[in-house]
């Protein structure tokens, strides 16, 4: 998928912010076929490597990062699919974050110690889970504390990997 960004946008942004950037036009057209019922795979293999990786980060990430119980369903939610928890580690991979990688596999330890599904079908994580089990919220505020702490680094990570190979994001016009 072409994703453009203006050349002068592209140099005066940020690291931290490159990658929602890229994300952004991505998500969009994801939600536009989505919404006419188009089958989602061929968008994502439409997508270079690079911009999987950024699409898959940010998928989770932006729903994560509003507040501990987001961090908790959308972890539960994606860990519930396989195919895509698995993408994500794979994003992480290819922008060698080993620190969020070891973030997502200690969420895979808490996850399996509370029996949480790993497929969609009769899904029974809701966001009140947190308030019935303390030891679940005890291992989340850890997990969110440590995800809080890692997230700025991946971020600009991301960034730093895009501006040094814009070809594989982004085509740039002035």
């Amino acid at each position: 998928m072409i994703v453009k960004i203006r050349r002068q946008d592209f140099v005066l942004l940020e690291d931290s912010k490159l990658g929602g950037a890229c994300f952004e036009p991505m998500i969009r057209v994801y939600k536009s076929e989505q919404a006419l019922d188009h089958d989602i795979a061929l968008f994502y293999k439409g997508l270079t490597k690079g911009q999987q990786a950024v699409f898959m980060f940010y998928a989770h990430f932006n729903h994560a990062n509003k507040s501990l119980t987001e961090l908790y369903w959308w972890s539960a939610y994606f860990f519930a699919q396989p195919s895509i928890w698995c993408e994500i580690k794979g994003g992480l991979r290819y922008f060698k974050d080993e620190a969020m990688l070891s973030f997502f596999e200690d969420m895979e330890v808490v996850l399996i110690k509370h029996k949480h599904p790993r497929r969609l079908e009769g899904f029974p994580v809701t966001r009140d889970d947190l308030d019935r089990n303390q030891e679940l919220r005890e291992s989340m505020n850890t997990l969110n504390t440590s995800f809080h702490h890692i997230a700025p680094f991946t971020l600009n990570r991301i960034g730093a990997h895009i501006r040094n190979n814009p070809d594989e994001f982004v085509q740039l016009v002035d």
